[in-house]
């Protein structure tokens, strides 16, 4: 039986329509969307550049951060560019292959967001559970196996739904109705049988979203039972503050997870809130993360302070003469993970 309005596989170009709905407006959504992405470059920036040159800031919790902020930037490239275009200079096609790619890299780039937040948790978890211990669980190289654990399991299993997709025969449209190129919209092109990529996409989504939470909560619901047994209310008050960033962040990122999740398999909501919802949800998150850290570290705030008076001395013609103003930059990406790394191996006090 012949199957009306099909292309063959890999259509040569894709049509991203933006957000459905509202197409009228979006030229003016495109404004906000484009101040959380310059928020969020300019806060993992300066987060890269401080935490490699601030030595107190040389311990596990804020290399995860520096992976994060690393991590953050590349999920804002990724999408950012060719939403704009959409949005802005009506740039709505796109290849098919470059369609795969960009699908690739914002799902595993999710993927490692809430794989570091989990070893967030468990540098919390071990800081406060086994303080004594801290410097001798998480050497520089746990920390290096780590992070290319969290990459390895986001790459392997990502790398599975382009795959998947390649081999559908048939699409009924070319028309992506999204912003990006997400999973679940782009299986809805095909004109054949998707249970596989479905059910795929849910495997993906509970084996790296799901194992993770359920670590996070019984890492947080172990530091609780640890801080509460703290003898002095000074102490456990102490004890918590060490959490409360990783604790905003951990919500942010996971309820705009799954109200994204949830409102797109299984509610009956306009599209366009379901596209806003997952826009928000990959955007946010990378703008308050560094906004969230540098209000609840004091030495990223005063290094903050320190970059911006020394450029507004250098508007003025006065560089201050003192050299404990000057930030110090990373001489290359091999310094910043020599620099990082050996000397979170040198600190044997656990500094909250």
């Amino acid at each position: 039986m012949e199957m009306p309005n099909t292309s063959s596989l890999d259509p040569p170009m894709v049509t991203l329509i933006g957000i459905p709905g509202l197409q009228h407006v979006q030229f003016w959504i495109g404004f906000p969307f484009c101040a959380l992405c310059m928020v969020a470059l300019l806060g993992n920036v300066l987060l890269l550049i401080i935490i490699p040159s601030e030595r107190s800031l040389h311990q596990p919790m804020y290399v995860f951060l520096a992976v994060l902020a690393a991590n953050d930037l590349g999920l804002c490239a990724s999408i950012a560019p060719k939403m704009l275009a959409i949005f802005w200079f009506s740039a709505c096609t796109m290849t098919f292959d470059a369609c795969l790619t960009q699908l690739f890299f914002i799902h595993a780039l999710q993927g490692m967001e809430s794989g570091i937040l989990l070893a967030m948790a468990f540098d919390r978890y071990v800081a406060i559970c086994n303080p004594l211990r801290h410097s001798a669980i998480l050497t520089p190289s746990v920390l290096g196996q780590l992070v290319g654990v969290v990459a390895a399991r986001a790459v392997i299993l990502v790398s599975v739904v382009p795959v998947l997709l390649k081999r559908l025969h048939f699409f009924h449209s070319t028309t992506v109705a999204h912003s990006y190129c997400e999973h679940m919209a782009v299986v809805k092109l095909a004109a054949v049988d998707i249970w596989i990529n479905k059910a795929f996409g849910l495997f993906v989504a509970f084996s790296i979203l799901g194992f993770d939470m359920v670590f996070v909560l019984v890492s947080y619901t172990l530091i609780l039972q640890a801080i509460f047994c703290l003898p002095q209310k000074e102490a456990r008050i102490k004890a918590f503050n060490t959490c409360t960033a990783h604790i905003f962040v951990f919500l942010e990122f996971y309820v705009l997870a799954f109200f994204s999740f949830f409102s797109h398999r299984f509610g009956h909501v306009a599209p366009y809130v379901h596209i806003l919802l997952s826009t928000i949800y990959l955007l946010v998150p990378p703008a308050l993360n560094p906004i969230v850290y540098g209000v609840k570290t004091k030495e990223i705030r005063v290094r903050v302070v320190r970059i911006f008076l020394l450029e507004r001395g250098r508007k003025k013609g006065i560089i201050p003469s003192c050299p404990y103003f000057l930030p110090t930059f990373p001489e290359s990406p091999a310094h910043f993970i020599t620099t990082i790394f050996g000397s979170c191996g040198k600190r044997r006090e656990y500094q909250s």
